[in-house]
């Protein structure tokens, strides 16, 4: 038998070497806030399961500068300009409706639980109605329980929060705050160092991670209240198109990253830079202050407003029995922890 000549040899590998880089998936993967955020973290975390999993038949190309800006960037994963990223339900107001649900005031204490509680309250009753219809949804999850900061005064009343104005990021906080009489002003979060720093805004609503990640060296006062005083809806997603182009194997693997392992991933990256940057807060001279009880009564109170409102709302967009779905979200939160 002859053998082959050496140049026949190097030839086939060099083939099989094109065939196999020509056949690896490249998902390009955007992200509007620094590489070093959480929420930038956790989807790397994703990426690199995503190659794992997929033995490099799979990778993420993390873009340098973000394809849209926070509010255009479900338009611009839904029409291919990035194939992953993730963005707030709130930046859009009034395009998202049952995805309010997760921005009420006193959900929880930490990510983790109030994203596990919210991933599977939105896969049984709100993915079935395509809200996010034109995306391909990996998972949705919420940051940790929302703090009042500022840079002028300590902030226990209702009155206290009215003298100030604030840098707030949508949603149901928005709602809420106009109910509450507060002088706030919807601004995506990366936005928020210049406004606070030129003194346009005296303050912001934010989780506790974000006064370290958008560098707010000039917050010197928090107010926490029980659960929150808000949380937020997040949604990470993927090209749909780019989805349906993948095999039935890659699928799969796709399909095994997202739901409620997508909301740990973020919940999980969450709840430990929370933690961090409680501790920076402390050398930075941050004094935290619970709100008083009249405080918190009067957020309730406004928010049992905006919870009907909501159902209404809801109920029209054909959601069954929303104020139930509220409830059996909350209990699902009590079980996550």
């Amino acid at each position: 038998m002859k053998s082959r000549p050496l140049f026949s040899i190097a030839l086939s590998t060099t083939l099989l070497a094109s065939g196999l880089a020509s056949a690896q998936t490249v998902l390009s993967a955007s992200s509007w806030v620094p590489p070093t955020h959480t929420l930038s973290v956790a989807q790397k975390t994703w990426c690199d399961a995503l190659e794992k999993e997929s033995s490099g038949r799979m990778k993420c190309d993390i873009l340098p500068k973000a394809v849209a800006a926070a509010p255009g960037t479900f338009d611009a994963v839904r029409d291919g300009l990035a194939d992953i990223s993730f963005t707030v339900d709130g930046y859009t107001p009034g395009r998202f409706i049952n995805t309010q649900v997760a921005e009420f005031p006193f959900l929880g204490d930490s990510s983790l639980p109030t994203s596990l509680a919210y991933q599977r309250i939105y896969q049984k009753h709100f993915a079935p109605l395509g809200e996010h219809r034109g995306v391909k949804v990996l998972g949705v999850f919420t940051h940790g329980p929302g703090v009042i900061f500022n840079s002028k005064q300590p902030v226990t009343t209702a009155a206290d929060a009215a003298k100030l104005k604030f840098r707030i990021g949508g949603g149901n906080i928005n709602e809420l705050s106009k109910l509450m009489g507060f002088n706030t002003t919807l601004k995506p979060a990366p936005e928020s160092f210049e406004l606070l720093s030129t003194g346009v805004m005296d303050g912001t609503f934010f989780p506790d991670e974000s006064i370290v990640s958008f560098r707010l060296s000039m917050i010197k006062h928090a107010t926490t209240f029980p659960g929150g005083l808000y949380n937020t809806s997040f949604v990470f997603m993927m090209n749909p198109a780019k989805y349906n182009a993948l095999s039935a194997q890659d699928k799969a693997v796709v399909d095994k990253l997202s739901g409620e392992y997508a909301a740990r991933t973020f919940g999980e990256g969450w709840d430990k830079v929370d933690a961090a940057s409680r501790e920076v807060q402390k050398t930075q001279g941050v004094v935290r202050v619970q709100a008083d009880p009249s405080f918190i009564q009067a957020v309730a109170a406004k928010q049992a407003e905006l919870e009907d409102r909501w159902a209404a709302a809801a109920a029209a967009k054909g959601l069954k029995d929303p104020k139930a779905v509220l409830a059996e979200f909350r209990e699902e939160i009590k079980k996550a922890k």
